[in-house]
């Protein structure tokens, strides 16, 4: 097979892979803002002074943070119920929905990481100054605190959303139609092995530029912000 050949091949089946990344995207930006929303819940109950929270938040940051995404991905896609029944009415949980919820719990369990590294490396001595002005410590913690962490959580919220758009081909295992099932369908609809490189180079190359603006943008901010 010639190279021209191979190209028109992979071109020929791009929009049926394109739509499996779309799903891949989809995931994705669901996950981090399920992830974002639950890790900052954590992240500040991890700071929290009260044993009842801050151990549990503690608890849960480690567990999520340390285990693998693939054991919580098949956790989520086969002990969650396929329908739930709500106000008389059934509504189907999908696959890539319910792998979506198991990605969004290591990313909650990072994102709360984030949230405490940055809330602790902001000098004490705000805490103490806002504490001599008669400031409570949750005032001072959303007045003074949390608006200067924003800038230094967003360079590695945006390589956690990088790393875990990479993770989400792992849903193929557990029957999720996305991008690297549908090129693995597609190279053996053609029943050519010689198709094999160039279709997951196309893929490889579908992942890195999407992925390699993000990873340049949080390097620039970095810089901009003074957080390397």
């Amino acid at each position: 097979m010639t190279a021209s050949q191979a190209l028109a091949n992979v071109v020929e089946w791009m929009p049926f892979i394109l739509r499996g990344f779309g799903l891949n995207i989809l995931m994705s930006v669901l996950a981090i803002l399920i992830g974002t929303a639950l890790g900052t819940f954590l992240g500040l109950g991890q700071l929290s002074r009260l044993r009842l929270v801050g151990a549990p938040s503690r608890l849960a940051t480690q567990l999520f943070r340390n285990a693998p995404w693939l054991v919580l991905l098949f956790y989520c896609i086969f002990l969650m119920p396929y329908q739930v029944n709500i106000g008389g009415m059934s509504i189907v949980l999908p696959s890539w929905l319910r792998a979506t919820i198991g990605f969004s719990f290591p990313v909650a369990a990072n994102f709360s990481e984030i949230v405490r590294g940055a809330v602790n490396s902001v000098p004490h001595g705000q805490w103490e100054a806002a504490e001599a002005l008669g400031y409570s410590r949750r005032a001072t913690l959303f007045r003074i605190v949390l608006p200067q962490c924003i800038s230094r959580m967003i360079p590695p919220w945006m390589n956690l959303y990088a790393l875990l758009l990479t993770a989400t081909p792992l849903s193929m295992i557990v029957g999720v139609e996305e991008a690297l099932g549908r090129t693995q369908a597609a190279v053996q609809a053609q029943a050519n092995s010689a198709m094999l490189i160039p279709m997951y180079l196309a893929l490889l190359a579908m992942f890195f530029f999407y992925t390699w603006p993000i990873n340049r943008l949080s390097r620039t901010l970095e810089g901009r912000f003074g957080t390397k």
